[in-house]
């Protein structure tokens, strides 16, 4: 008798702890509870301690947390026809339980598969350096488009990031050949607004120095002195042809007085001293010279 009643007691246990594990549920603070009593939807659950009805009520488990959605990678045409493959990632969390449990049949798959497809459209509307210079624009875009859509399942999505966009290699190298012609041409732009500006303070220059000479003399004598820092250097002195003339007529009137002096000192004048040379009574002619040779007696 005593054995059966034991039995009996432990069989009430087990029926009772099974009882209380299939009543008893847990739910963390950032967990909340869907609770349905014989199909029915009942108020929301959660978070703590829930008792629920063996065999009457089924909870579903809903977490608040923020989600993130790896976007696969998207063949996208672009609107200048060019072929890209885009990856993205989403943020999303729940705010209606009941909405994302009887709204959707799986709210993951049904983001994750609008997420594609806007990602598709959205993006097939731009062109190729929208793409890659507007990104904050478009992800302000797409977030939206995709919030919109989720919702009516209690689903929040609060950002959307494009991560990667990869361009053919052929179109990588006509952008490097774009972007350096570019450079090249601001390089000349800015190359062309220096000249000009040096070109203006050059002639503010001039119209300031022309107004007193003495400057450019000071500028001179300073360049020298640039120069003179070298000791490699050889510097060039320029004279002034105004300093240089009084010399130069000086050198030449002396030159005229030397050659006119013979004359006023009672020298010969040319024609007198060619007619000297030629019979002179200094000099013989040959002539004379060898009719003396023979008419000498000989010796």
């Amino acid at each position: 008798m005593i054995v059966a009643i034991v039995v009996v007691l432990v069989v009430l246990a087990v029926i009772a702890l099974t009882v209380a594990g299939a009543s008893i549920r847990v739910l963390r603070e950032y967990e909340r509870g869907v609770v349905f009593r014989l199909g029915r939807v009942m108020d929301l659950r959660g978070p703590g301690l829930i008792l629920l009805v063996p065999t009457i009520d089924r909870m579903v488990r809903i977490s608040l947390r923020t989600v993130t959605l790896t976007v696969p990678p998207q063949e996208v045409i672009t609107r200048d026809n060019i072929p890209v493959r885009v990856t993205a990632v989403a943020y999303y969390r729940v705010v209606d339980p009941n909405a994302a449990v009887n709204a959707v049949e799986n709210y993951h798959n049904a983001t994750l598969q609008i997420s594609q497809t806007t990602l598709r459209s959205v993006l097939g509307g731009v062109d190729l350096d929208s793409l890659l210079s507007e990104r904050e624009s478009l992800n302000e875009a797409l977030q939206h488009v995709i919030d919109a859509q989720t919702e009516p399942w209690g689903i929040k999505v609060t950002t959307v990031e494009i991560k990667d966009v990869e361009i053919p290699e052929r179109m990588q190298h006509a952008i490097a050949r774009q972007a350096e012609a570019e450079r090249e041409r601001r390089a000349k732009i800015i190359n062309a607004e220096g000249e000009a500006q040096a070109a203006t303070r050059l002639a503010d220059a001039a119209e300031i120095i022309g107004r007193n000479p003495t400057t450019l003399q000071l500028r001179y004598l300073q360049t020298l002195r640039e120069i003179g820092a070298n000791q490699n250097s050889t510097v060039v002195f320029p004279m002034p042809i105004d300093l240089v003339k009084p010399v130069l007529d000086a050198i030449q009137q002396g030159g005229a007085t030397s050659s006119a002096a013979p004359t006023e000192n009672g020298a010969l004048e040319p024609g007198e001293s060619r007619a000297l040379g030629a019979g002179g009574a200094g000099e013989s002619s040959p002539a004379e010279s060898a009719e003396r040779v023979e008419n000498r007696p000989d010796q």
